[in-house]
């Protein structure tokens, strides 16, 4: 039974894997909260539409879709996530894999779990590459 023992922890250990790159935590050190993409111009290639709702643990969830208005499909895409207190000021930043990316003019639905409650959200795309086909 040793094999079987392997196999099972071997698809419980991809498993992780695939559902750890969803949420990626990421140290913004050093990086100011005035800093929303490492894309410039990142809007002229995508539309993100989304709304936040509250749940019943007190956290938010944000969801949306995001289009893509190039005709290549953009992988790996991540979406930043920043929600900000009534001054303006950044109370949390998080990066958001978009899992498969975004097709050429197509969109892809995303749901962020857990946000904190704030005055106020705003969301970007943080990277992204296009894939040659």
């Amino acid at each position: 039974m040793p094999r079987v023992r392997t196999l099972a922890w071997g698809g419980g250990l991809a498993l992780a894997v695939l559902t750890a790159g969803v949420y990626a935590s990421v140290s913004f050190r050093g990086i100011p909260a005035s800093v929303t993409t490492l894309m410039s111009g990142w809007d002229q290639r995508f539309k993100l539409e989304w709304s936040v709702e509250s749940v019943p643990d007190s956290t938010r969830r944000l969801r949306g879709y995001i289009t893509s208005q190039h005709g290549e499909h953009a992988e790996p895409v991540r979406l930043l996530v920043q929600a900000v207190d009534a001054s303006g000021a950044v109370v949390e930043r998080r990066l958001w894999s978009i899992p498969g990316g975004v097709n050429g003019f197509q969109r892809a639905y995303f749901e962020i779990p857990g946000l904190a409650p704030a005055h106020a959200y705003r969301v970007s795309v943080w990277d992204y590459s296009f894939r040659q086909s």
